[in-house]
């Protein structure tokens, strides 16, 4: 069991900056490998955005976001961050915190995820 908790969601306008934070517990955690954010509109599947193994060695984006938005982890092997910078409209979405258990590489679709947490609503807009 690994719980998922995001913070930093709200509102901001186009050009703007928000930073997303996940606090990541629970009995299994140190069981997890990489740790990722997707995003979900209504009516659309839910979609990768970014990923990080607790190393840190590394990151990995998806094309939408790549250039604005920056993962990483905290000091701790506890929190993982997204910073997202020049926001659009079209990154109005509820944002995920997901985690991959040890042994299986990062994901860029659902199924390859074992944790979810519950989700932190973003709206860009002027």
């Amino acid at each position: 069991q690994v719980d998922l908790v995001e913070s930093g969601g709200g509102l901001a306008q186009p050009g703007a900056s928000l930073r997303l934070s996940c606090e990541a517990s629970g009995r299994d955690f140190d069981s997890t490998n990489f740790m990722e954010w997707f995003r979900q509109v209504p009516g659309k599947e839910r979609e990768f955005v970014a990923a990080i193994p607790w190393s840190g060695l590394a990151d990995f984006y998806s094309t939408d976001v790549e250039g604005r938005f920056t993962i990483s982890r905290g000091d701790a092997k506890s929190t993982v961050y997204l910073q997202m910078n020049a926001l659009k409209p079209e990154d109005t979405a509820v944002y995920y915190c997901a985690a991959v258990r040890d042994g299986r590489g990062w994901s860029r679709t659902e199924n390859g995820i074992d944790y979810w947490g519950k989700g932190t609503l973003v709206i860009v807009s002027s």
